[in-house]
């Protein structure tokens, strides 16, 4: 099968379109022929080295697809010709990959190949760390970082499918109208503001705060947080290091926690696929949420989708397509 392959951890350069032994499914998984599949930040820390695959998963870049089933080992609801999308902790940019049948959703007719594909690590990212870790309650205020990211527009929809109030980090103009059109009430375009803790608590302060930026962002989240709210971690693009003021984390009964969905046992991320199915995928066919898809490109050009995130130009998902 053609797939993208690494010669070494590095920049783009080192990702190439080759040849490779198809993958072999195993008990209660299912091959799949790759129509799509997404691409995320979690790709790029791989391709640079930082973020090597779980034991046993794929090295091929790539954690969620969509496509047709080819082959069923062991017992399924799903049968060969059947579409699909799901998660997957490695392999999806390839024509096959294999994915287990628990985490496998049934795609619906209405969406292409590529909705369906940009669906998996966004809203499960959200559902988990929004309702799962969170535990946030109607009528709460959250502030979304990177709010115009593949996981950012996911969050503010399901936010406020929840019944939440959204705040939520840009970094231009059209990203900002971008998060309102998706249902934040208050924007702010962090490029302008050395700090947006004041703006924030002007509008109420927060009981929840989705981060991928991390170090740089440590103080001034925790100063948007009211009391016994908390501050979930997914990433650290703005640094690993930070200093921490315990005493406001103790005065205001704070909790602050990492998150990294790749790593969950198969029977977290299998509800977390329930739930998409369950309640996104309804939601999205009566128009309260909306796939968001920024650009699509051919496996072959996987350099340019991947330059395309680290400019940090995107509206929502970016994604590869089969030719």
């Amino acid at each position: 099968m053609k797939a993208i392959v690494q010669s070494a951890p590095g920049g783009v350069d080192t990702l190439r379109l080759d040849v490779v032994e198809r993958p072999i499914p195993h008990e209660g998984q299912l091959l799949v022929r790759v129509m799509a599949a997404g691409v995320n930040r979690a790709d790029i820390v791989q391709r640079e080295g930082h973020y090597p695959a779980p034991p046993g998963a794929s090295p091929i870049l790539g954690l969620e697809v969509a496509g047709i089933v080819e082959e069923v080992r062991g017992s399924s609801h799903f049968k060969v010709g059947d579409a699909v999308f799901g998660l997957v902790p490695g392999g999806a940019y390839a024509e096959y990959a294999v994915l287990d049948s628990a985490l496998a959703m049934p795609k619906p007719e209405r969406l292409s190949w590529v909705e369906a594909a940009s669906l998996p690590e966004a809203w499960m990212t959200a559902w988990f760390n929004l309702v799962e870790i969170g535990r946030v309650v109607e009528g709460e205020r959250v502030l979304i970082h990177a709010g115009a990211s593949g996981v950012g527009a996911a969050a503010i929809q399901l936010a406020r499918l929840l019944g939440l109030s959204v705040f939520a980090s840009a970094g231009s103009a059209d990203k900002m109208d971008f998060c309102r059109r998706l249902g934040a009430e208050q924007v702010y375009n962090w490029r302008d503001l050395d700090r947006f803790s004041p703006m924030v608590r002007q509008w109420g302060g927060v009981d929840l705060i989705l981060d991928p930026v991390g170090g740089s962002y440590l103080a001034e989240n925790i100063a948007c947080l009211n009391p016994d709210g908390r501050l979930i971690f997914i990433g650290v693009m703005g640094g690993a290091q930070s200093a921490l003021n315990l005493a406001q984390v103790l005065m205001k009964r704070l909790t602050l926690r990492g998150s990294t969905l790749r790593p969950q046992p198969l029977e977290v991320k299998a509800r977390l696929a329930a739930a998409i199915v369950e309640h996104v995928l309804s939601a999205q066919a009566s128009g309260l949420v909306n796939v968001t898809i920024d650009s699509v490109y051919p496996l072959a050009a996987v350099a340019g989708a991947h330059l395309h995130m680290e400019s940090n130009r995107n509206l929502g998902k970016i994604m590869l397509q089969m030719e």
